[in-house]
Parts: C-alpha cells; sequence; structure tokens
C-alpha cells in the first residue's frame, strides 16, 4: 500500500525500534517527522542513512517532556506538512534495576521523574499538541507503544529489567489508549502495542542484558513460549498493522511478547482423576 501524501510522527527513530518503524513507513512513500533528543551518535547514523535512501523527512531537536517544545514542533510541523496522519508514540525511559540499581542510590536521584516524564508525560503532550494536525486527516491512527512491564512489574525472571516507575508509568498507557480512542472516534484510530523482550530495548544488544549471567538469560527464554526475543523488524510490521491496516481496531491493547506473559505457566497432563 502506498502511502504518498501521508504524514507519520515518529519519535525515538534514532534507535533501532524507531528506525525501523521509519523505514517501514518511509519504504512506502510516507513523509516522516523525526524528533531527536540524545543519542548523537545514532542521530548521525539515521540522519546518513534516511538522506542516502532519499527519504522525505523533517528531523528536529525536541525535548518531548517540554510542552514549550512541543508546541514548537507542532508549529513547524504544520508550516511543513499542515497535518499529520499517523502518530508514532514510540517515546520511553526506564532504569532496568540490573543496570541502575535501587532508586536510592545518588545517581539515580531523577530517575522516577525521568521515566514518568518520558514514557507516560511526553506521549500525553504529543497526543495533546499533534491530534488537532490529525482531525484535519480523518483515516488516520495513533500508536502507542508500551510494555509488558505494565501487567508483571518488577516480578519474575525479567525483574532484572523493569524499574518500578517505568512499570507504573506504562500501566497508565493503557487509559490514555481507550480515552483517546473514544475522543478521536471515529476519525482517528488509537491503539496500543504492548511490548515484550525485543533486541536493542530489553533484550540482546542491551546493557541489561550483557549484564545477565547465563542462568538468568536462559531463564528468561524459558519463559518465552517462542523461546527468542523479538526484532525491530517484527515491531515495525506490527506497528504498520495497526496504524494502516487495522482499520477496524480501535481503544485496543495487541501484546506482542512471544508468549512471555502466559509463558511462565506451563501446562501440566491431565490428572487420573479419583472417580
Amino acid at each position: 500500500m502506498s502511502l504518498h501524501g501521508s504524514v507519520v510522527l515518529i519519535p525515538g527513530a534514532s534507535r533501532p525500534i524507531g528506525r525501523a518503524i521509519a523505514r517501514k513507513f518511509g519504504a512506502q512513500g510516507a513523509s516522516l517527522i523525526l524528533p531527536v533528543f540524545d543519542w548523537p551518535d545514532s542521530i548521525a547514523e539515521m540522519t546518513e542513512e534516511f538522506t542516502a535512501i532519499g527519504f522525505d523527512y523533517l528531523s528536529r531537536e525536541s525535548d518531548l517532556r517540554s510542552e514549550k517544545e512541543v508546541v514548537q514542533l507542532a508549529a513547524a510541523i504544520k508550516d511543513r506538512f499542515d497535518a499529520v496522519d499517523f502518530l508514532i508514540n514510540n517515546i520511553e525511559r526506564g532504569g532496568m534495576p540490573v543496570v541502575h540499581g535501587s532508586y536510592d542510590l545518588a545517581h539515580n536521584h531523577e530517575q522516577w521523574n525521568l521515566e514518568l516524564d518520558t514514557t507516560l508525560k511526553a506521549k500525553w503532550l504529543l497526543f495533546r499538541h499533534i491530534y488537532p494536525l490529525m482531525q484535519q486527516r480523518p483515516g488516520g491512527a495513533v500508536v502507542n507503544i508500551s510494555s509488558i512491564a505494565a501487567i508483571i512489574g518488577r516480578s519474575g525472571p525479567a525483574a532484572a529489567f523493569f524499574s518500578d516507575g517505568y512499570s507504573a508509568a506504562n500501566t497508565a498507557i493503557r487509559v490514555l489508549t481507550e480515552t483517546w480512542a473514544r475522543q478521536a472516534a471515529p476519525n482517528v484510530r488509537v491503539n496500543e502495542l504492548m511490548l515484550g523482550l525485543i533486541r536493542s530495548r530489553h533484550g540482546e544488544g542491551t546493557r541489561g542484558w550483557t549484564a545477565l549471567s547465563e542462568q538468568q538469560k536462559a531463564e528468561i527464554l524459558d519463559g518465552v513460549l517462542l523461546e527468542r526475543t523479538g526484532s525491530p523488524e517484527e515491531v515495525a510490521d506490527a506497528v504498520y498493522f495497526l496504524a494502516v491496516e487495522a482499520t477496524y481496531f480501535s481503544g485496543a491493547t495487541l501484546r506482542m511478547d512471544g508468549g512471555f506473559v502466559p509463558g511462565g505457566n506451563k501446562v501440566p497432563p491431565i490428572p487420573d482423576g479419583i472417580l
């Protein structure tokens, strides 16, 4: 399906998951809005790659935790593109306990606020100020990206990855998804993609995964029904489905975790019974 003429806003596109999502939409001809903030090396890689491919994109430095900067971003989008078709709310920050340790440590003094402001508040600010640009283009969609931390929190084999603040923020995303779906209906669909352990996010390619022992890694993968972590490209496919193809989905949460949430409970043989 060609998306020529469509405009998609994707924060976090300098990092692997956001980059895969941006590639997916860009390859279909969509114009990309890519707010960036930190990770300068990744931003440089993204810029070089997308320029070489020839994508139509706007990359702008924006701290999406700041309402002032989100308002300025919305104004820049209106000036260049006039409207937005798709908002992919791919922004979060979570301190992995296996890396950061306790909130009581000095280097974590602002960690709780960082997790809530980036994972939850920034999504809210983006929808609040981008939705008016989406009302002009019926048929668009919002995809809120969340985590199974909302379900399992700091428990089980994956506890090393999910801090309390990050888990709480992801739990609240469900409320925003359902509220925004009601608010935006019927012209704009709003859905949530809840991710499990994805490479570069909470799997291989992260400091947290490297810090685990081989036994800990084995215990985690043993709890995933598919016995592996997911890839950024698989996430991009699911995001594209929810945004473009799932035309009768709204207010829904699609859990993409390889079966991690149900995987911890094995199915035993049926007992012989006593009759």
